[in-house]
């Protein structure tokens, strides 16, 4: 994964939604580096285009990363995501469509990256339904050189199957841990994002 350009207002929109994807997957898939936290609280939060529907709930994410400190951030991740037991929020696309880890889905899901010539890292002890690996399958279906692989048909095909079906349900996990700031903030930002990307497919046709 490339290094993130969150401080750069002059990208272009396709651009601009892989780094997205890229921020979402580095948020989930473990507590965010320091390097990560600093470039976000010095993110620049006006949007190119005044009033642009991501532009409040990211100013609120940099908001909240401002507002804690890289341990508390720490924290709020291993509360919701790690702990002793089952996590408080289990953030798997099989776990959200079916009610089982490991079920079906995570199976199609497979089936399709092989399709794609994706595959896990085995080094991750996540499996591919996990949200952090999703959006980084999303980044490089946007971003990738590979244009039989690398175009909106792939994404369309990918976003509606794969995330549609519970990203929101997941980022309304978020929203509901006041506990939480941090990732309730990730979770109104995951809201809005998944909006957007859900309204723009509904035009390709």
């Amino acid at each position: 994964m490339s290094e993130l350009r969150l401080t750069d207002d002059g990208l272009d929109e396709e651009v601009a939604r892989a780094e997205v994807y890229g921020l979402l997957a580095l948020l989930f898939q473990a507590p965010p580096s320091p390097e990560l936290l600093a470039n976000l609280r010095l993110a620049v939060t006006e949007a190119p285009v005044p009033g642009a529907f991501l532009e409040e709930p990211f100013r609120q994410l940099v908001g909240a990363a401002r507002a804690r400190t890289d341990a508390e951030i720490a924290t709020e991740y291993d509360a919701l995501f790690g702990g002793v037991g089952k996590p408080d929020v289990l953030p798997y696309g099989s776990h959200f469509m079916s009610g089982f880890l490991n079920d079906k889905p995570l199976a199609q899901l497979r089936a399709d990256l092989a399709q794609l010539g994706l595959g896990r890292d085995e080094a991750t002890g996540n499996t591919e339904d996990h949200i952090a690996y999703l959006c980084e399958v999303m980044r490089y279906l946007i971003a990738g050189d590979d244009v039989a692989v690398a175009n909106l048909a792939q994404q369309q095909h990918f976003y509606t199957r794969h995330l549609q079906p519970w990203i929101g349900r997941l980022a309304e996990q978020l929203r509901e841990r006041p506990a939480a700031p941090f990732y309730q903030a990730v979770g109104d930002f995951l809201y809005a994002f998944a909006e957007v990307e859900a309204q723009g497919f509904d035009l390709v046709e």
